[in-house]
């Protein structure tokens, strides 16, 4: 073949591919399914925690809520420059431009240090008033340094000031104590709780003290081993931060679960549902899925079914909450409709410790 007639054929062939050779996205957006209560509201999903998989718990949810109950779902992650998830990156949040239009917001983030640009987005969605949902962490959403630039320090205090509660400390021992989650007497009639049976999470209870005027729907009971048939532990003592009063460990329950209403001060208010349970391996307890997906209809004030559907879309296999223990390698297009998400390539190994006897 002519050389030049060579490098025509190898050129129209490359524009040909060029369409397809798109860049992976930075976010992920789920159709809403052509009927359910969520038709026409869009709901802002934002992982982002360095430990608990909010990058594999959220997507998860979204799916059941876009196809189940026809929300449309867009979920934002943590993202290195090389367009994989990283929730290490607490810096990192792109296409935060999705909150401009929504109509509520699922948190599962851990001290984050967003830019400026996304904090007033973040901020100005709150203060329109739109439901919010916040799992595990996100009462420590955000942590500013003293001498970090942001006009945005104040929502160090998002969690006690619009959930209700700051991260205080742990109270259930991570990997030792699992949590079962038992109702609230007289709450047993709340919406939120239709359907709810029998909540457990393999991560810790936290302590908690919700602010005045929240409904306690939930208490963590902090097992003695890590198996949903295990016995109350009864042998634990803890001195709660906040005051140094020593209590058994489950006398009385830290709450696990709690609803509120926010006031903005132009006004607006915010239905809120926290829950400091939410691993992603918490998650997979169908009871707990439960009350968070009709947490969400709660904050819309759409009817609660009797037994809402909260069946996984996609095959949901969670890693294990562990720091450094996320799936590297993985972009949001690994999260799409109809993909079991990929074990991911292996952490690089530790570098040894000098100090340390062989």
């Amino acid at each position: 073949m002519n050389p030049s007639r060579f490098l025509t054929f190898v050129l129209v062939c490359t524009c040909a591919l060029i369409p397809s050779m798109r860049a992976a996205s930075a976010s992920i957006t789920y159709p809403a399914a052509p009927t359910g209560p969520g038709a026409g509201r869009h709901l802002v999903f934002l992982s982002g925690d360095e430990e608990y998989r909010s990058e594999e718990g959220l997507p998860m949810l979204a799916k059941i809520l876009s196809q189940r109950h026809g929300f449309r779902c867009t979920v934002l992650f943590a993202i290195d420059p090389d367009g994989t998830i990283n929730p290490d990156n607490n810096q990192s949040v792109p296409n935060s431009e999705a909150l401009d239009s929504a109509d509520g917001i699922v948190l599962g983030l851990r001290f984050r240090q967003w830019p400026d640009a996304a904090m007033q987005r973040f901020a100005a969605a709150v203060a329109r008033g739109i439901p919010l949902v916040a799992l595990r962490t996100s009462t420590h959403a955000f942590r500013f340094p003293a001498d970090n630039p942001s006009r945005y320090k104040s929502f160090n205090n998002f969690g006690r000031e619009v959930l209700g509660e700051n991260w205080v400390s742990h109270w259930g021992a991570n990997r030792r104590g699992a949590t079962r989650g038992l109702i609230e007497p007289g709450a047993e009639s709340d919406p939120i709780l239709r359907g709810v049976t029998e909540i457990f999470g393999d991560s810790g209870a936290y302590e908690t003290h919700p602010v005045a005027g929240s409904k306690i729907l939930a208490r963590g009971q902090v097992l003695a081993g890590m198996k949903p048939t295990d016995a109350p532990d009864t042998q634990q003592r803890k001195k709660r931060h906040v005051d140094g009063i020593e209590q058994g460990i489950n006398d009385p329950m830290m709450p696990v679960a709690w609803t509120r209403t926010h006031t903005n001060p132009n006004g607006n208010t915010n239905r809120v549902f926290c829950t400091t349970m939410g691993a992603a391996t918490d998650l997979a307890n169908e009871a707990l899925r439960r009350m968070i997906i009709n947490a969400v209809l709660w904050g819309f004030a759409l009817e609660i079914p009797t037994h809402t559907d909260v069946r996984f879309v996609d095959k949901f296999v969670p890693s294990p909450y562990a720091f450094k223990g996320y799936r590297r390698g993985l972009t949001p297009d690994d999260h799409a409709l109809g993909k079991v998400l990929p074990p991911g390539t292996p952490p690089p190994p530790s570098a040894p410790n000098p100090k340390k006897k062989i």
